[in-house]
């Protein structure tokens, strides 16, 4: 079985270029990241908070997300994803209700402040994607 370093995206040896894309792609992402940490923290958020309300306002679902909806988007252990809820509820960002099909299950919703703080951060980050795509990344181009 050949591995990464053996086998590039042609068929053939991954070419310096291509190894120069990947970086330059990872660093971008890093920053990315960075931008976005370092932007929850300035509107007082930890950069987890932030992501849990991007899950609940962006669910792909008709209905508000479940936390198992939102540990699954996160990627987090179900545990874990209740505790970060329990932080999120207590500071006032969301809020619990309950399923009108079934009222054992939970559904989670943003609260005025937690729908405010999200909507300044999801401004910044936009800008900071149209710039990124302005650029038109031209690294992705040597893969």
């Amino acid at each position: 079985m050949a591995t990464a370093t053996q086998t590039g995206t042609r068929g053939g040896p991954v070419t310096d270029s291509e190894y120069r894309a990947l970086a330059s792609f990872r660093r971008a992402l890093r920053s990315f990241l960075y931008f976005s940490e370092e932007a929850a923290r300035a509107a007082g958020l930890t950069p987890s908070q932030h992501q849990l309300l991007l899950a609940v306002r962006g669910a792909e679902t008709e209905e508000p997300p479940t936390i198992g909806d939102v540990a699954d988007w996160m990627k987090l252990r179900h545990h874990s994803a209740v505790e970060l809820v329990n932080r999120a509820e207590s500071s006032g960002l969301v809020r619990r209700v309950p399923d009108a099909n079934d009222h054992r299950r939970q559904r989670l919703v943003l609260t005025k402040l937690g729908e405010n703080k999200l909507a300044g951060l999801s401004t910044l980050h936009r800008e900071e994607l149209r710039r990124f795509r302005e650029e038109g990344f031209p690294p992705l181009r040597a893969l």
